[in-house]
């Protein structure tokens, strides 16, 4: 009498190696080996004569060194899962050598189950203040994966959350299922959380899966702790012009303004604040002076007339921060406009209405030139004519008394038409007037 030893169902994980047992007790010579598939009809796997013929129908498939008849398939893909049928062939002959040997066939039937791990995991949330609403979902496992959340503090302490309000949800996707579960978490006050984790298990395959949302706080560098009076407590604070921008820590809030931070005057300009790696979410309130603060990623300015000061405060339920962020109106720029409205405004010249300066610069010059061709005609007309348009400064008149002036030889008479003459002019006494 020879028995089968075998397994009713055995389990494998896909892309690994599938055992189906099949031995006997006790061992006997074998005559023929067969392994079938059953389905619509029974598919040979495997055939083994010992006297001539090994042959693996799969090329997967094989005898196992561990019994020589059972079946191992390596690797596993998902169709192998199904029944199977092992049949062993064997010669008894009772003992007595005289006799010739009788083959005895043994069968069993067997299930082989295919396990598939999870391929992916995806966790997605949302924040509204410390309100925390998390899903993850662990698509395409074999079968449906158990999902639990868990909670590390900052030390280091990992902790199960409790089953709070959670909804789950198991869909067939072909012969795999994608399993879904959803929790809602509020934050505690004071509440500090490392992170939370998405915990995938997936009992068959002994696979476990942790997708993880850690918590940052925004960050800001070379800050100072200082007292404003729009926050009750002190609050970081630093402005843009003192981060470098090569730090590449988790959690740094970061400004960048279309067109720029300096900008002609009158222009609009966008300011926008991230913080890549921060969670939960920060929310962002921008002011300037002690005007209401506008809540927002992004702020817009209209038509920039001064140099001013801006500020952004990003906040999450881990701590928050103020950042400075100055923009300046180019110098260059701003010679070009002129302040000429009573309620401070500037407006730009309209040089259509006016004279450009290359305009005003030829006309001086063709003045300068006018006035030159005139005085020289003057002067022209002067010399021709013998006329002095400019007379040189007259000088006194002299009195001449005949008596008193000597009479030299050399000179000719007066005449003594009168007793007095005048002198005008630079003429010689040599040619006195009559």
């Amino acid at each position: 009498t020879v028995d089968l030893k075998y397994d009713d169902v055995s389990y494998a994980t896909v892309h690994q190696s599938a055992f189906l047992r099949c031995g006997m007790m006790p061992v006997q010579p074998i005559k023929e080996l067969w392994w079938f598939k059953i389905g619509a009809s029974e598919e040979r796997v495997y055939y083994y004569d010992p006297t001539s013929v090994d042959a693996a129908l799969m090329k997967r498939a094989k005898r196992s060194s561990r019994d020589n008849t059972s079946l191992e398939i390596h690797p596993t893909h998902l169709s192998d899962e199904g029944e199977y049928k092992c049949r062993i062939v064997v010669w008894d002959n009772t003992g007595n050598s005289t006799e010739p040997s009788v083959p005895i066939s043994k069968e069993a039937r067997m299930m082989l189950k295919v396990n598939v791990p999870p391929e992916k995991v995806e966790i997605t949330h949302l924040t509204s203040g410390r309100n925390l609403s998390l899903r993850c979902k662990s698509e395409g496992a074999k079968p449906p994966a158990d999902i639990l959340w868990t909670k590390t503090s900052p030390d280091g302490v990992e902790t199960e959350i409790p089953d709070l309000s959670k909804t789950r949800e198991i869909e067939p996707a072909g012969e795999l299922y994608d399993t879904a579960e959803q929790i809602f978490y509020q934050l505690e006050e004071n509440e500090m959380i490392a992170k939370i984790s998405c915990v995938v298990r997936h009992h068959n395959t002994n696979t476990t899966i942790y997708k993880n949302i850690t918590f940052v706080s925004p960050a800001i560098q070379n800050a100072l702790k200082v007292t404003m009076q729009r926050f009750a407590e002190p609050v970081l604070y630093s402005s843009i012009e003192k981060q470098d921008g090569q730090d590449n820590k988790a959690g740094l809030v970061k400004i960048s303004a279309d067109p720029g931070f300096k900008v002609p005057y009158n222009t609009s300009v966008t300011l926008k604040a991230s913080a890549p790696g921060v969670y939960p979410e920060p929310r962002y309130l921008w002011w300037v002076g002690d005007q209401t603060g506008i809540a927002g990623r992004e702020l817009h300015i209209d038509n920039l007339e001064e140099d001013k000061s801006y500020y952004v405060l990003a906040e999450n339920p881990l701590g928050r921060v103020v950042l400075e962020v100055p923009v300046h109106i180019t110098t260059s720029d701003y010679s070009q406009w002129n302040d000429s409205s009573r309620d401070g405004d500037a407006m730009v010249n309209d040089t259509t209405e006016g004279l450009d300066t290359g305009a005003i610069i030829g006309i001086v010059i063709g003045a300068l030139i006018a006035v030159f061709f005139i005085g020289f005609a003057v002067w022209y007309w002067t010399i021709r004519d013998g006329t002095h348009v400019f007379s040189p400064k007259k000088e006194k008149p002299h009195t001449i008394d005949e008596e008193t002036v000597p009479f030299r030889s050399t000179d000719k008479p007066l005449l003594r038409t009168i007793s007095t003459q005048t002198l005008e002019g630079r003429r010689s006494r040599r040619e006195p007037s009559i």
